[in-house]
């Protein structure tokens, strides 16, 4: 019994003695802190993190008397140490890594903590990827780079420049940076031209031949994205080379603010060598504790250098993660590890990897520093969800001389801008990206004027452009074959057109072709899309397969494609006088004239006594009045109402049938007529006979592919004389073809000397000629600008004059195909209102007409003898035979109309008189 009762007593002392340790808070926490010792970030950093310990430790109101105990390892700027340090902190059981400052490092080291769940806090790896679902346990305390190349390529389009150079350093950091700006440029409609990597530890040979092997390519703004150098060796070796002058434009990442920031005064004179660089600063708000901070750091370790950005972040990193390990105590009151199993089966090893432990509170813990949210001395400590940074923006520098200029700033929110986050007021949600501005920026070689950014060639490698050896129509553009000189009408339009060209443009002609055949044109654009050659300047049509491939300028001559066949001259016709009209339209009119003779003799007989008197001249009357109208010479007037309504309709159109008519007539005389039965591309097509094209042309692709023309029929004209010769032997003779489809700026000057052919109605396609430049040269546009000032200041005219009216233009004595036949198609409207207007007069006139004739009737027939003795135009027995016989009445009625209306009048007015009682 004694026994039991001594062993409940002690199962009761050993519980509470267990309650008490398990409860009781660590004495002290271990957090562990890898970084290159001897570098620009790791000595201002690791003296930050001292001072950040320390003040900590000394500060009663976090981890309430847990000792923070800052584990540090060197990395010494290599991966494989790294690593080594990471394993050797994490023996130490800490429960966070701070650091590393590089990307490479941290790639590895995340890895090795995710197995642990130690969470891992970097104060300088800006590599985007490390925020990749692949890292849970990473978070940092800076600026993604995600942020700096989105602020880098507004950068880049508030300058409009569209082509860059990147220089970086091939490692994680450098080539994942530099793929996220490609990837910003690209919804810029810019781009990085070319990408110069440089090895993780380069020298100054390596420097050396990277940039002299740039200097021959076209874009002059350099991006560079390495590692912090107080040396500025990228930027020495540039200055040798004469590379900082005022056709270069050098951008900085943000490790050239690292670098400057860390720049002892002794060393201040190597800011000459950074003469007009624009570069960004992650920005930090000014605050009391921050030089507070800042002035401790240096006293305390007597730091001859500045402190970057870096450094303050650093700090900040470790009050972070001493606020998540009190929040992570306040709920568990113990930090515990355990055992890896698959570490343990491993089994015992040199290396004791068996002995790590993974952390038991890691995730508690992650959650608590992705709560994180305090203002530090780098600026405001809150995570995204992809545990980033909130981007506090950026600072654009500018350095002059020894001085560096904050020209502006740059937020995710605003963009570019000469105002701080902390002194712009907006909403941040609706805030809108509008009128960016910088103050102004001093470009290398001391100017302030914006450096265009590119160079199209140089002495030493000019222009390479290509020019068509023509072997035909050479005016527009071949070389001599004694002297080699490139010459001709659009060789002249681009000499001028560069004259306008606000820089300079060294150039050297090449001529492309055998100088037997044309060349292939397709193949000319396909040599400047292959840099085989720079641009191409000659007759080239702008048509789509090669825009698809190159970039052209404005035209500079309108164009198009046009059918060539023989001619005749038809003036010697003696019925030419009917071909105005079609034999319809001719029908229609003489019908015309008969009708409105008809209608207005009806209207006019009772009333004008003009048309009165025997039935042959009352005939002829009628006939010569309706010619008559035609010349406006007709003796007889019209007296009725009606009758003047209808001659006015009848003159309208009259006037417009003899103007048409007269116009044609004149076209007919003075223009020469198609002999060819084709009238067009489709009766061409349809005719089957062979088709003639110029050699090198894009009218065979044109024929063939777009319009179904089998290749059989398609013969190939190398020259004019072989234009003429087909012509003339015509579609039944071999070699000769039933037209020729060629642009219409070829054609004329084809038809200049040869007036027995011409031109088969107007151009069926529209297209121009225009300078070919690669894909996205900026020439291309200042090109067309120049282009278009030649045509605005006449002298594209003068050229064109110069080649081609020395005997008078072509496009001045260009035949015109036959003009068409007026057609009633053309009029039908006017004859339907002619014969409207007709017809609604004849029908009132014979309403009137029926009335008068009804009131007659019944008069007569109530007062016989009254009407007998008044007129004789029927007897009583007429009278009966009217009411039982219709033709009577008819035969009456037709002889009421002859009657005069006056003398009808007097007879009913009298009669009615005679009825009142």
């Amino acid at each position: 019994m004694k026994f039991l009762v001594f062993f409940h007593v002690w199962l009761l002392v050993f519980v509470l003695c267990s309650s008490f340790v398990f409860c009781r808070r660590p004495a002290v926490v271990n957090i562990g802190a890898i970084f290159t010792f001897n570098s620009v970030i790791g000595r201002a950093s690791k003296s930050a993190m001292e001072v950040a310990t320390s003040d900590i430790n000394s500060d009663s109101s976090i981890l309430s008397g847990t000792e923070l105990k800052l584990v540090m390892k060197d990395a010494n700027c290599s991966v494989f140490m790294g690593s080594v340090g990471a394993f050797q902190v994490l023996e130490k059981e800490v429960v966070a890594i701070v650091g590393p400052q590089s990307s490479a490092i941290a790639h590895m080291i995340s890895v090795i903590t995710n197995g642990l769940q130690v969470p891992l806090i970097s104060y300088a790896a800006t590599d985007p990827t490390l925020s990749a679902l692949q890292f849970p346990f990473f978070l940092r305390t800076t600026q993604s780079d995600s942020y700096q190349m989105a602020a880098m390529a507004d950068l880049i389009d508030f300058y409009e420049w569209k082509e860059v150079i990147a220089v970086f350093v091939d490692d994680d950091y450098g080539r994942n940076g530099i793929s996220t700006l490609d990837d910003e440029l690209k919804k810029k409609m810019s781009q990085i031209s070319y990408k110069l990597p440089l090895p993780a530890q380069f020298n100054l040979n390596d420097i050396v031949n990277l940039l002299n092997n740039s200097k021959s390519l076209g874009p002059r703004v350099y991006v560079v994205h390495v590692n912090p150098d107080p040396q500025f060796r990228i930027f020495s070796i540039a200055r040798k080379l004469q590379m900082m002058t005022s056709d270069y434009v050098w951008l900085a990442t943000d490790w050239l603010c690292a670098t400057l920031d860390s720049l002892s005064p002794m060393n201040q004179s190597l800011l000459r060598t950074l003469e007009g660089i624009v570069g960004f600063c992650q920005h930090s708000p000014q605050s009391d504790r921050k030089k507070e901070v800042s002035k401790k750091i240096q006293q305390k370790v007597d730091l001859s250098f500045g402190l970057n950005t870096y450094a303050l972040q650093a700090y900040d990193t470790v009050w972070a993660v001493a606020n998540a390990i009190d929040k992570l105590l306040d709920a568990t009151n113990n930090i515990t590890f355990s055992s890896n199993n698959k570490l343990r089966d491993l089994g015992s090893t040199e290396i004791q990897i068996d002995q790590l432990k993974v952390f038991d509170g890691g995730k508690l813990l992650l959650k608590q520093l992705m709560d994180t949210n305090f203002t530090g001395l780098s600026g405001r400590i809150h995570f995204t969800p992809d545990r980033n940074l909130v981007s506090g923006g950026y600072d654009v520098i500018n350095v002059h001389q020894t001085d560096i200029h904050k020209v502006g700033y740059w937020t995710n929110y605003s963009g570019l801008s000469t105002l701080s986050s902390e002194a712009q007021n907006w909403d941040k949600n609706n805030y809108s990206r509008v009128n960016q501005t910088l103050d102004s920026v001093i470009w290398p070689g001391g100017k302030r004027e914006k450096p265009r950014g590119w160079v199209i060639a140089n002495d030493e490698k000019p222009l390479r452009i290509g020019v068509p050896k023509r072997t035909s129509f050479i005016e527009f553009a071949t070389e001599s074959r004694g002297s080699h000189q490139i010459k001709g009408y659009c060789i002249d339009v681009f000499l001028e057109a560069l004259k306008f060209v606000p820089y300079d443009v060294p150039y050297s002609f090449k001529a492309i072709g055998d100088g037997r055949l044309n060349p292939s044109y397709d193949e000319l654009v396909k040599m400047v899309a292959d840099n085989v050659i720079d641009a191409a300047v000659g007759d080239i049509a702008i048509v789509t397969n090669r825009t698809k491939l190159v970039d052209f300028t404005q035209p500079y001559v309108a164009t198009g494609l046009v059918i060539v066949a023989p001619i005749s001259n038809s003036k010697s016709s003696a019925w030419v006088f009917l071909k105005p009209f079609t034999l319809e339209m001719w029908c229609v009119t003489a019908a015309s004239f008969v009708v409105i003779a008809v209608v207005i003799w009806v209207l006019e007989h009772r009333v004008n006594k003009d048309f009165r008197g025997p039935p042959k001249k009352q005939l002829v009357t009628m006939l010569l009045f309706s010619f008559s109208t035609l010349f406006k010479t007709n003796q007889e007037d019209t007296v009725s109402p009606l009758g003047r309504m209808v001659m006015v309709v009848w003159l309208f159109l009259l006037m417009v049938i003899t103007s048409s008519y007269t116009a044609s007539l004149t076209s007919i005389l003075t223009v020469q007529q198609l002999s060819s039965p084709i009238t067009g591309i489709d009766s061409l097509i349809a005719s089957n006979g062979p088709i003639g094209f110029q050699v090198g042309s894009f009218a065979y692709g044109y024929l063939t592919d777009s319009l179904n023309v089998p290749r059989s029929r398609l013969v190939s004209l190398a020259n004019p004389e072989e234009y003429e010769r087909a012509l003339r032997l015509g579609p039944n003779h071999r070699g000769g073809v039933a037209a020729i489809v060629d642009e219409l700026t070829y054609v004329e000057l084809f038809l200049s000397k040869r007036t027995e052919f011409g031109i088969i109605g107007q151009p069926f396609t529209k297209s121009g000629w225009g300078f070919a430049f690669q894909r996205d040269s900026p020439l291309a546009i200042d090109m067309s600008t120049a282009i278009l000032k030649l045509a605005e200041n006449g002298k594209l005219q003068e050229i064109n004059e110069h080649w081609f009216c020395k005997m008078g233009c072509p496009g001045e004595r260009r035949k015109s195909s036959v003009p068409n036949q007026l057609h009633l198609s053309s009029f039908w409207g006017l004859y339907i209102l002619c014969g409207t207007s007709a017809l609604t007069a004849f029908v009132v006139f014979l309403i009137r007409v029926i009335i008068q004739f009804v009131r007659y009737k019944r008069n007569t027939m109530i007062n016989p003898l009254s009407s007998s003795s008044s007129s004789s135009l029927s007897s009583p027995k007429s009278l009966v035979l009217s009411s039982t016989c219709s033709s009577q009445v008819i035969y009456d009625f037709f002889n009421f109309i002859n009657k005069k209306e006056e003398a009808i009048k007097r007879t009913l007015t009298r009669t009615e008189n005679e009825n009142q009682p």
